[in-house]
């Protein structure tokens, strides 16, 4: 059997922060700021939605989280001002180390799949935009289960529809939320810690690996199953 990989999507192959420019040119000073909380609403949004069993799907859950801080930050948006941005939102670009680290990745024996919060369209969508389609065996979406990682479930839906198991798959995210929901469900897991600056949540659970980045990552993981 092939060792699986589990990429997540937003925020570990495609980077949320594509929109900044975008924002600094509507509201200037506050753009970080603005990007920053607009992503942690997203992910905040997800999980009380996932938690409620009121599901609605990520591009949802992106579009109330903007809305959300239009009003915090009192930019006024317009309608118009919003929807190009939640278009910006669909064409993000890949992190410059993702190229570099899926080509030779491509080269081993491994099994490849986006895994993610968004729609399998969208995401299918993005990777094309990113031009990385074609380093993937397929796209695995959490919409199907009407729910968001870290539930448990999520993880067994994503080893059923790859027919691989917890043992022999690994799930690749910068998001330690999603690399703890992974260690709950049994995956091996890779921290990918760009800035250095992420703390893991302190549970007492370790990634399996931590990386600075995805370009070694092959020879990372090949390593260990040595």
């Amino acid at each position: 059997m092939k060792t699986t990989l589990a990429f997540d999507v937003y925020g570990t192959l495609i980077n949320p922060q594509g929109v900044l420019l975008e924002l600094q040119n509507l509201i200037g000073d506050q753009a970080l700021a603005f990007s920053n909380l607009w992503r942690e609403k997203q992910l905040e949004y997800s999980f009380r939605k996932g938690l409620m069993e009121s599901y609605q799907h990520f591009g949802i859950c992106t579009q109330q989280a903007l809305d959300y801080c239009d009003a915090f930050f009192n930019t006024q948006l317009t309608d118009q001002q919003k929807t190009a941005l939640l278009s910006i939102y669909k064409v993000l670009p890949a992190f410059d180390d993702v190229i570099t680290g899926l080509s030779r990745l491509s080269k081993e024996q491994f099994a490849v799949y986006a895994f993610s919060n968004g729609l399998q369209e969208s995401v299918e969508n993005l990777l094309v935009h990113a031009k990385i389609d074609q380093y993937f065996d397929g796209v695995v979406s959490v919409d199907d289960l009407k729910t968001f990682k870290p539930n448990p479930k999520v993880y067994e839906y994503f080893l059923s529809q790859t027919q691989s198991t917890a043992e022999n798959t690994w799930l690749i995210s910068s998001n330690n939320f999603d690399v703890l929901g992974a260690l709950n469900s049994g995956f091996n897991t890779v921290w990918v810690n760009r800035t250095k600056k992420q703390i893991l949540d302190p549970w007492g659970d370790q990634p399996t690996i931590i990386a600075d980045d995805l370009s070694s990552l092959a020879e990372l993981i090949s390593g260990f199953k040595d």
